[in-house]
């Protein structure tokens, strides 16, 4: 296993995942064996960049995964009032993989999407065949990556959306991670859209953009 990937798989044992899933933590790592020709060693990066080469997700509800995320000893809050974090499933032109985890490769922040309006950074991502993200899968980069996250440097989940015109996003509030929502057509100098060029699952199914 990768000198990364082993790392990440430490944080969500340490956070409890196991428990989330109803396995031992060893059975948990040996469940996420699969994934390690997809989870290379990678040269060092700087997750504060707003690119990091991949994050291993886990499917569990983002209630019981939300309190796990804390950044520089403040732990992340969620705004999304008045929806809720089920409220918010994954757009139909986005192919998850099966299985209980599976990978995102190659993941950016989305700097160029920084003050474009949610509606067309998707135009901008999908035409770049690369996919949004979920509100899963961001909830996964900050708790592997808290410095991912900066201010000024924030990101819209365009892969989650509730049927309405709200689109989830995590910024910070006085140093905390927000899970909150921003509106469709609204553009934002500090939001940007993040995006990842594909997505490896437990059975080595790819699901590009």
């Amino acid at each position: 296993m990768s000198t990364q990937l082993q790392s990440q798989v430490d944080t969500l044992v340490r956070l409890g995942y196991p428990n989330l899933l109803d396995l031992t933590p060893s059975a948990f790592r040996e469940s996420l064996r699969p994934l390690e020709p997809y989870a290379p060693d990678c040269a060092p990066f700087d997750p504060s960049s707003g690119s990091v080469p991949f994050v291993l997700v886990i499917r569990a509800p983002v209630a019981s995964t939300l309190p796990f995320v804390n950044r520089r000893g403040k732990p992340a809050i969620d705004r999304l009032h008045p929806k809720k974090p089920a409220d918010f499933i994954p757009i139909e032109s986005i192919s998850l993989p099966e299985g209980h985890a599976y990978l995102l490769r190659d993941v950016d922040r989305g700097a160029e999407t920084r003050n474009v309006t949610p509606d067309d950074a998707y135009v901008s991502i999908v035409a770049q065949h690369r996919s949004p993200l979920t509100i899963e899968e961001g909830i996964a980069l900050v708790t592997q990556f808290p410095e991912f996250l900066q201010s000024n440097h924030c990101f819209s989940l365009l892969a989650s959306r509730c049927g309405d015109k709200r689109v989830p996003a995590l910024w910070l509030s006085d140093g905390h991670p927000k899970l909150g929502w921003c509106w469709a057509g609204n553009p934002h100098t500090w939001l940007g859209s993040a995006s990842c060029a594909e997505r490896v699952g437990i059975e080595h199914r790819h699901a590009k953009a």
